[in-house]
């Protein structure tokens, strides 16, 4: 099968990032992606980012199908440090504080331009959360609208909704621990356009170390699948784990492990359900050789094909992070950050297979 690699965004003076943490949408062969991109530096640690100086949200678009891109700074407000606040030092994080938050008044869901995104401030006790919307595929954004606490001490949202109707949406977001420490996944909806939410249940309110970043998707008999970041007890113990709900959100089972082994701090999933109504999830791994990965389930997520490698070829562990669209010809269009080399830069790429 045919499997092409296209370039995104790529400077070697910029360190690009993260897709998973923002958001792909596509509307015929228009996608739109959003990423990172900071400054290199190798002394940075397991990421070899700058630092000292912000990190700036960028906004891409296709529109044939994902082999070419333009690239500009997101049109949202709060672009500078949105989720990135970890990669920053605090001085850097003060000087950029938080976005003034509007109040969601009337907002639908239902325009066939729709997308939403989330941002937050980190990881653990503290961080806050919010979301934008778009109704015209991302050429203008409204927000940022505030996600509540959830009586939670922080909550560290990455995007992962599922549009129910005009005002109604379901939310996977993750939490902090009861310790402070990241994190745990639950659900949360709202039925008034994201004026109120409410929360509705954990995933696994005790994961082993912690359960992140959902990825999820609602199938046609109203069952939804999530795919969750997990680690273990150490830093090199990393999967990812599939849970399932029939009951609208209000109780989960745990269903499947589909990957054993993400490598050295794990990465996290995309998950896609296609027209055939198989499932279909791509990752980075993070263990030699560096790769970028599909699998599918043809049993709505119980067990999982034989994973396949859609590029080996990555310089180090800094890759992954995946989102992806599917097209109306039936391919789909990963996204993802990559380098060819452990000293090169960390561009945006996208491959686009038949799954």
């Amino acid at each position: 099968m045919t499997t092409e690699h296209f370039t995104v965004f790529r400077d070697p003076l910029r360190y690009a990032g993260w897709p998973a943490n923002y958001g792909m949408w596509a509307w015929d062969d228009e996608i739109v992606l959003l990423f990172t991109a900071g400054y290199p530096d190798p002394a940075g640690g397991f990421h070899a980012r700058d630092r000292s100086r912000p990190l700036t949200t960028m906004q891409a678009r296709s529109l044939d199908g994902g082999e070419t891109w333009s690239v500009t700074e997101a049109p949202l407000e709060g672009a500078v440090g949105l989720g990135t606040y970890e990669h920053q030092d605090p001085d850097v994080n003060a000087s950029i504080g938080l976005p003034e938050f509007k109040s969601p008044d009337g907002l639908r869901f239902d325009s066939p331009g729709f997308a939403a995104m989330c941002g937050r401030t980190g990881l653990r006790a503290g961080t806050r959360s919010w979301f934008y919307v778009t109704e015209d595929r991302c050429k203008t954004w409204q927000g940022p609208f505030e996600l509540p606490m959830f009586g939670q001490l922080g909550i560290a949202a990455r995007t992962d909704w599922l549009i129910d109707g005009p005002q109604s949406a379901t939310l996977l977001l993750t939490a902090t621990k009861p310790d402070g420490d990241e994190g745990r996944v639950f659900a949360a909806r709202t039925e008034d356009g994201g004026a109120s939410f409410e929360f509705l249940s954990w995933i696994n309110e005790s994961p082993e170390r912690y359960e992140i970043m959902p990825a999820s998707v609602r199938l046609d008999d109203g069952t939804v699948i999530t795919a969750v970041r997990c680690q273990g007890s150490k830093h090199r113990n990393n999967w990812i784990d599939v849970y399932k709900s029939s009951d609208d959100c209000r109780s989960w089972n745990h269903l499947s492990r589909a990957v054993d082994d993400t490598g050295d701090g794990g990465n996290p999933a995309s998950l896609n359900l296609l027209a055939d109504g198989r499932l279909l999830l791509v990752y980075g791994s993070r263990k030699p050789p560096f790769s970028i990965c599909a699998t599918v389930s043809e049993d709505g997520g119980a067990t999982w094909s034989t994973p396949r490698v859609l590029r080996d070829d990555g310089g180090n562990h800094d890759i992954g992070y995946p989102r992806t669209v599917v097209r109306a010809d039936g391919k789909a269009v990963t996204s993802y950050y990559f380098n060819d080399s452990s000293d090169g830069e960390r561009y945006i790429a996208a491959t686009v297979f038949k799954p």
